[in-house]
């Protein structure tokens, strides 16, 4: 029991330093297998997936691959296992000719590690083949006078098998005169030699038949047979000796065909035939009888197919001379092969990317190259390089394997496609040079936001446009590719004048077109600020912002608009009337035509110019002003009332205008003023009212309007008075009434100079009770003034807003970066 423990504790160590061994082999990219050879396709080799750690997912995607520089591939990998299994029948004779241990090697190809692992798999023997001689039958021509115990060198049998399956021994039957014996040769290889064993007698017997019989050491044992036919002749006494025991040759492996290697050279003692030397091989390999040939009369080796030093660096062979007596000698001729460089570096593309991403950190491997030269020594030696300039770099990875990696971060809007040349050249003289490209497309990532065409936009649209009009187009562009560098506009939110910014404007998404949604007023809105954004179709979307301003062109649109007289007045004939003086000299101020116009620049230019009047001689309008003035001094021929038409034009394209009607009374005192008035009242009555109820209406208002006139005469004679009382007390030279003139104050003429000073508006109606008497500003002259003093500022509409004034432009929407 003690001892079966201690044999199951060695097994259990043997076994522990197995998979130490083979854990120790696949960290380091190296594993090790073997296999018998002459096993059917498919058969077990040995469990990768299992001694790498791989998955099996994985090796059923295709992400794992087995390849090798043989032309056949002799493994593969199962898919649904992972198991390395055998891909054909493999014949370990026809592998490994001239090598003990024969070993086949591949790689493995992790696609997504872009790691490589390398296997070895020892191929077996098993005793798949007999021992065989190069020649079924061979004869030996031996005189009677041989002497017991001569020796005479045999054909040697050929055993591709190896170890105990290669020929292990040789028998001799047929004959008592003829023994067997065997030598060992200096490679170890036996040797067959006939022996002489009694003394041969041509009367007793011309003819000896032998047969050799060659055994291999397998289970069961195969053989290989040859027959020998001994003729026994005349006396020959000297044998072929060689000049040299062993030839040495050294010759290019690119030595033409045809040419001579060696010339081996044997001499006979003897004479006559006897004396006549014949060379043959006695011992060559397959291989070497396909490349070399023998002159059997002058002994010359030359070439006749080429040679490989990649294939074969050393052929040995054994030349044998015999004479007409069959007596022979045999020398031994090593040929070795020097290499040339003939071979170019191969690169083998074993895993490669066709696509990266362009933020694919550095020292991502895209590339996985195998490098290969057959030739030995310097020529054999290779360096790999890359185009400059490139952002890649080699890597050695696993013996004659390299990676390609990134050596710093990509850019597709630079580069979008490599096309990366690998070359290989060895260091032959002259070096031979070869090379691979690889191409590699760069995947875009939405690394780059919409850039617009400009850094702002400005547009000018027409008023009254219609509703969809084109405003203008905002372009931007994406240097990313596909749908990263789709874009699409949209509006930044906003409101202008309380309503939403999207019910005045809009952006078509896939051009970039702006368009007005509604028709638009200068007069209500001259500019519109508003922000457009360009978004790509990147996940995450980039985004940027450009700011639009839209300025509104005025059109005229709007006629003038008349605020005095007003358009009430010109609803009734003399419903305003103006007083002019009848004593007024030409160029007297008789009223002003306030007009505005809603539009712009010179849409609101606006000129004045009498269209009518029922004297069209005695008034003037100033053409910018609208100032009435009399154009020459009334007369007393002149009626006292008058209807002026005025006509206000802007200065548009084409232009529009209005019309507004004064009437001007020239009276000279407040009762003619108030008679023409009355007379007035009188035409404009309608002829279904009342005549009586009219009058006392205007008796009622005239009454009125005498008493407050009576009432501020007196008040005025009263102050009159007063300052000359307080002249007569003052010394004469007193400056208190300095700058009034007298002759305004004495009698009638003070009567006057109050009509004169006072400009009266009397505005009278129908019906009497809306009619109003209004007094204008004072003034020291004859006529009202063209502008009010510097000191006393008079807006045009008082001190309300006018109707229709332009409300303050909205805020622009902010339009960040």
């Amino acid at each position: 029991m003690w001892a079966a423990g201690r044999r199951w504790g060695r097994r259990q160590r043997a076994l522990l330093w197995a998979v130490l061994l083979a854990a120790w082999e696949a960290a380091w990219g190296q594993l090790r297998y073997s296999v018998p050879e002459e096993m059917p396709k498919g058969s077990f080799v040995g469990d990768v997936a299992k001694d790498l750690g791989l998955q099996l997912p994985e090796i059923r995607n295709n992400a794992v691959r087995v390849v090798s520089e043989s032309t056949t591939q002799y493994f593969a990998l199962h898919g649904k296992t992972g198991h390395l299994v055998t891909a054909e029948r493999i014949d370990r004779e026809q592998l490994c000719r001239l090598v003990e241990k024969c070993l086949l090697r591949c790689e493995l190809i992790v696609e997504g590690q872009m790691q490589v692992y390398g296997i070895e798999v020892e191929i077996t023997d098993i005793n798949d083949n007999a021992p065989s001689f190069r020649q079924a039958e061979k004869e030996l021509r031996l005189s009677e006078t041989t002497s017991p115990g001569s020796r005479f060198p045999l054909l040697e049998a050929h055993d591709p098998d190896s170890g105990r399956n290669s020929l292990q021994s040789y028998e001799l039957s047929g004959d008592e005169h003829f023994s067997l014996a065997v030598q060992a040769g200096p490679g170890g290889d036996q040797r067959p030699e006939l022996v002489l064993a009694k003394a041969l007698d041509r009367e007793e017997a011309a003819f000896h038949e032998l047969v050799l019989r060659a055994m291999d050491g397998g289970d069961p044992a195969r053989t290989g047979t040859a027959r020998i036919r001994v003729t026994v002749v005349d006396a020959n006494d000297n044998a072929p000796v060689f000049s040299q025991a062993e030839y040495t040759v050294r010759v290019p492996e690119d030595v033409p065909v045809g040419s001579v290697l060696v010339i081996v050279t044997a001499t006979d003692a003897d004479e006559g035939l006897n004396g006549q030397v014949k060379y043959s091989f006695h011992k060559i390999s397959d291989r070497a009888s396909e490349v070399f040939n023998l002159d059997s009369e002058t002994g010359k080796i030359f070439v006749k197919d080429d040679l490989d030093f990649e294939e074969i660096s050393s052929h040995e062979l054994e030349v044998q001379a015999h004479d007409r007596g069959e007596l022979s000698d045999t020398a031994k001729v090593v040929i070795t092969v020097t290499d040339v460089n003939d071979n170019v570096p191969k690169i083998s593309v074993r895993s490669a990317l066709t696509d990266i991403s362009e933020d694919a950190p550095p020292e991502t491997v895209f590339a996985l190259l195998h490098v290969q030269d057959r030739d030995s020594g310097a020529n054999g030696d290779v360096r790999c390089s890359l185009d400059k300039d490139v952002p890649f770099r080699l890597e050695k990875s696993y013996e004659d394997y390299y990676r390609v990696v990134t050596s710093r971060e990509l850019d597709r809007e630079q580069v979008s496609e490599y096309n990366v040349t690998v070359r290989a050249a060895d260091g032959g003289s002259p070096s031979l040079q070869s090379s691979a490209v690889l191409a590699l497309r760069v995947l875009d990532v939405n690394d780059n936001a919409p850039v617009f065409a400009e850094e702002r936009y400005s547009a000018r649209l027409a008023e009254n446009n219609a509703a969809g009009a084109l405003v203008l187009t905002v372009r931007a562009t994406d240097a990313d590719w596909g749908q990263n560098a789709r874009v699409r506009y949209r509006l930044a939110e906003g409101r202008v004048r309380g309503a939403p910014l999207s019910s005045y404007v809009s952006v078509q998404a896939e051009t970039g077109a702006l368009y007005a949604l509604r028709s638009l007023d200068y007069e209500q809105l001259r500019e519109l600020q508003l922000c457009v954004r360009a978004e790509d179709g990147g996940a995450p979307a980039l985004s940027s912002n450009v700011s639009v301003r839209l300025q509104i062109v005025d059109e005229n649109d709007n006629a003038p608009q008349v605020l005095y007289p007003p358009a009430a007045a010109a609803a009734a004939a003399w419903s305003g009337v103006e007083l002019a003086p009848r004593r007024s000299e030409a160029g007297a101020l008789v009223a002003k035509v306030v007009a505005v116009d809603a539009d712009a620049g010179q849409n609101a230019w606006l000129s004045y110019e009498l269209a009518k009047a029922t004297e069209p001689g005695l008034f003037r309008v100033g053409l910018h002003s609208g100032e009435v003035r009399t154009a020459r001094s009334p007369l007393a021929r002149d009626a006292a009332r008058h209807s002026l038409v005025v006509l206000v034009r802007d200065h548009g394209r084409p232009a529009l205008s209005a019309t507004a009607t004064l009437s001007v009374v020239l009276a000279e005192s407040v009762a003619e003023l108030l008679a023409e008035l009355g007379s007035a009242a009188h035409e404009a009555a309608a002829p279904g009212e009342p005549a009586a109820s009219l009058t006392r209406w205007l008796v009622l208002a005239v009454a009125a309007v005498s008493c407050l006139f009576v009432a501020f005469l007196l008040l005025l004679l009263a102050l009159r008075l007063r300052r000359c009382h307080r002249q007569q007390l003052l010394p004469p030279d007193s400056g208190a009434s300095r700058g009034v003139p007298v002759s305004h104050f004495v009698g009638i003429d003070g009567v006057r100079a109050f009509l004169q000073s006072y400009s009266h508006d009397v505005s009278l109606t129908a019906d009497s009770r809306k009619s109003h008497l209004r007094f204008s500003a004072a003034s020291c002259c004859d006529t009202l003034p063209a502008r009010p003093p510097p000191d006393e500022p008079a807006p045009l509409l008082g001190d309300e807003d006018p109707a229709g004034a332009l409300p303050s432009d909205p805020a622009p929407p902010s339009c960040p970066a």
